[in-house]
């Protein structure tokens, strides 16, 4: 039953690539302070699902050090991804289609199927864990396909070809997650490893990605919103994860 829960987390989580379309009908003050919401919050909600929700879970199954060693495998392997897939080749504004755009689309589909195993090796965890994992995903995958939209947009894209190559990627998350659920029920300790892993993920994500956008904005309005955002993400997470102790 939860690998039926597990699939239904990971099709949503596909469907929210679609919601770059709303770039197309907000006007660009609105939607850069909507995103500048976003990204704040999924910044919080992401070091709190690192360090109150995944971290936790690992040191509960295993209390030695291999959790902390997978946490900074997690990061150096989410550093290598990004370095090398999601490389933008740009001169002087002018971007060859072919090479940025197609490689952000990989990038992008290597990264959605290691967010479907993390949310297929939570739902084996707990029913529970599996939905507060899928929403601190969910926070995050929001202001990021807004952006990788309008990057397909400007490497010449069509709206409908953007769309449509934005939602394929995203469909290997239904497969990372069938994969994660079953390697974790077969394979023994699988997710005390697999979860360190993300939360080094989740961790360089915030950190490296989100949190240096957010130090772009000027103004000290800007820099409040930005700060009460953040910490909104990371009080989400604590207090999903005191609703779901209990």
């Amino acid at each position: 039953m939860n690998l039926a829960w597990a699939l239904v987390a990971s099709v949503i989580v596909s469907i929210i690539s679609l919601i770059g379309a709303i770039s197309l009908i907000l006007k660009k003050g609105l939607l850069d302070k909507i995103l500048l919401l976003l990204i704040g919050f999924s910044a919080g909600g992401l070091i709190g699902g690192a360090f109150l929700h995944l971290l936790p879970e690992a040191l509960e199954q295993s209390g030695d050090i291999s959790v902390f060693l997978s946490v900074i495998a997690g990061f150096v392997i989410f550093f290598i991804l990004e370095r090398y897939l999601h490389w933008r080749h740009c001169h002087e504004g002018k971007c060859e289609v072919h090479v940025f755009t197609y490689l952000n689309l990989i990038g992008d589909a290597i990264h959605n199927f290691s967010d479907g195993l993390v949310i297929g090796a939570s739902f084996v965890v707990g029913l529970k864990f599996g939905i507060l994992t899928t929403l601190v995903i969910i926070f995050h995958e929001i202001p990021q396909e807004i952006g990788d939209f309008g990057v397909l947009i400007y490497g010449g894209f069509s709206k409908a070809k953007a769309l449509f190559y934005n939602f394929l990627s995203a469909l290997t998350c239904i497969a990372g997650t069938f994969i994660g659920y079953v390697v974790s029920t077969s394979v023994e300790r699988f997710s005390v490893y697999l979860l360190p892993v993300i939360a080094g993920g989740f961790i360089y994500i915030a950190s490296c990605d989100l949190i240096p956008e957010l130090h772009k904005q000027p103004g000290l309005k800007r820099a409040t919103l930005s700060v009460l955002a953040f910490s909104g993400g990371v009080l989400f997470i604590f207090l999903a994860r005191l609703i779901h102790s209990h």
